[in-house]
């Protein structure tokens, strides 16, 4: 071999090396990044080549490049089936906007399969697909189908009740993928195309505008304003539910949930999730999920396998002309503070009860969406600076968002309603047990059940009259006053009960007391 050849075989077998070791670095470099980061490098190789449509309502090459990314998912449920006919949503959390289950009804039969369907969306090329978390609770089986008819089988990579999102995951290759665009950027009245697969029909596309932006709707959860028990409690609730919709006009039905909806050049803006509906079908209003919200909620998922949310630990309500009027602000915007978290974030960086909220970063809080939501893109740790105005004066202060320890810290030392609402709240009366039946039961203390009033926790749970309950919240109770006292043991608005129906018996009831 020539010197000439020897060289050349040298160079091409060190280019090669040098080749096979940066895609090796390179792949550890992609296993790392998050869902957006990975769609820049897929995009960078596959640009989509989409124009907006804004002035020119075309929709023709958006519809093209997204329609392959939005996909049919089936679910099965193997559970007891009510008799009785319609057909309707399979989504029990959202039967307000869509209608009944399929073969749901008030009569219970045999259990047996049922099935129910949603869209979803691939944000991966190697199957990452994000939907409703709604769309696939409690399935036994989840089968994912692609608009070219390929069917893949799901497993669930995490699902967040309080964004009512769902990750799921499938094994291939080369998926088409829907780009994510940037929700912060939507802007009211420009076109958006909805994207999925309603009323059990095949992939469709509809047109409209954003017609809203930042609505709360209701329907994941307590409202913040209005915290359960607000004012009885030593510490005050902490809602996690994040509702902060895009709202659309473009038609969405049945089965659109999870699926995509996209500006007119093709990037996910918002995943599909409800509509304002008197009949269960498309009346004038959807709802979609903002898009920025979904990447956090992904990654965490992805990164975590749960969702990291950081919490600032207020209760609040929206400012309105009443309030202002009443409480001497002159503000038309931001958010009144009605109580503090012991032990959270805001009480560390110094915010009080009565403080007026008026700006998050910078930012005019217009309505609680806006806070919500920029926390919910945030993980404990991280910082968020909040304008508020106290006697007139406003100040900025950082505050560092605590963890799920603060909620649950909450929750853990939040005491009921007093003593004496609980106890008409249970709806009976009692007398001392006599010592003749302390003695053929067996037991030192007791109350007898000797009335059971209509409407009242007691008939609810079926408690009889003439069981003689010897503890209240684990406190031995002999009379009325005792058992006053021990109720004023309940914590979070359970009240345990110790009953001795005959001797040798006891039974346990745990009793929720609701408001």
């Amino acid at each position: 071999m020539n010197k000439v050849s020897l060289t050349l075989l040298t160079a091409v077998f060190g280019g090669a090396v040098a080749l096979g070791g940066y895609k090796l670095f390179e792949n550890k470099k992609f296993e790392g990044m998050s869902i957006e980061d990975k769609q820049k490098v897929y995009f960078a190789n596959n640009p989509t080549g989409v124009m907006s449509s804004t002035g020119n309502p075309d929709f023709t090459q958006a519809a093209a490049v997204v329609s392959p990314g939005v996909v049919h998912i089936k679910t099965t449920y193997t559970r007891q089936a009510p008799q009785g006919g319609g057909s309707g949503s399979p989504f029990d959390m959202f039967e307000e906007f869509f209608g009944t289950p399929q073969g749901r009804g008030r009569q219970q039969r045999q259990a047996q399969p049922v099935q129910a369907s949603g869209s979803g969306v691939i944000i991966t090329e190697d199957g990452y697909i994000v939907t409703n978390n709604h769309v696939v609770e409690d399935a036994d089986k989840i089968e994912v189908v692609l608009t070219d008819k390929r069917s893949f089988e799901a497993k669930v990579i995490g699902r967040d009740p309080n964004t009512d999102l769902a990750l799921l995951k499938v094994t291939g290759k080369g998926l088409p993928v829907v780009k994510l665009g940037n929700s912060d950027n939507v802007n009211i009245g420009e076109w958006v195309l909805a994207v999925g697969y309603p009323l059990g029909l095949q992939s469709t596309v509809t047109a409209g505008i954003v017609s809203a932006k930042g609505r709360q709707i209701g329907i994941l959860g307590e409202s913040q304003q209005q915290p359960r028990g607000y004012g009885n409690q030593d510490q005050p609730p902490v809602n996690s539910s994040i509702e902060s919709f895009i709202q659309t006009d473009a038609v969405i039905n049945r089965g659109n949930s999870g699926g995509a909806l996209v500006n007119a050049q093709g990037e996910l803006i918002g995943i599909n999730s409800a509509i304002a509906s008197p009949t269960g079908v498309y009346a004038g209003y959807g709802f979609a999920i903002p898009v920025n919200l979904v990447k956090k909620i992904v990654d965490d998922f992805i990164e975590f396998g749960n969702v990291k949310r950081g919490y600032i630990g207020i209760t609040f309500t929206e400012i309105t002309p009443e309030l202002a009027k009443e409480k001497g602000f002159t503000d038309v915007n931001g958010l009144y503070v009605q109580d503090i978290v012991k032990g959270g974030a805001a009480e560390a960086a110094g915010i009080q009860k009565a403080d007026l909220i008026t700006k998050i970063n910078g930012k005019v809080i217009t309505s609680s969406p806006v806070l919500q939501e920029t926390i919910g893109r945030l993980r404990p740790g991280d910082k968020v600076k909040l304008t508020f105005k106290r006697d007139g004066k406003e100040k900025e202060v950082t505050v560092t968002l605590k963890g799920e320890e603060i909620n649950k810290a909450a929750a853990g030392d939040k005491s009921s309603k007093s003593a004496t609402e609980i106890y008409n709240k249970l709806g009976a009366s009692f007398m001392p047990a006599s010592s003749e039946k302390k003695k053929e039961l067996g037991i030192n203390s007791g109350v007898v059940v000797t009335q059971i009033n209509k409407g009242g926790v007691f008939e609810y749970f079926g408690v009889e009259r003439g069981l003689v309950i010897t503890e209240v919240n684990g406190v031995p109770v002999n009379n009325v006053d005792e058992i006053e006292a021990a109720l004023g043991k309940t914590k979070r608005n359970i009240v345990s009960l110790k009953g001795v129906p005959e001797r040798g018996s006891t039974v346990i009831i745990n009793v929720p007391i609701e408001y």
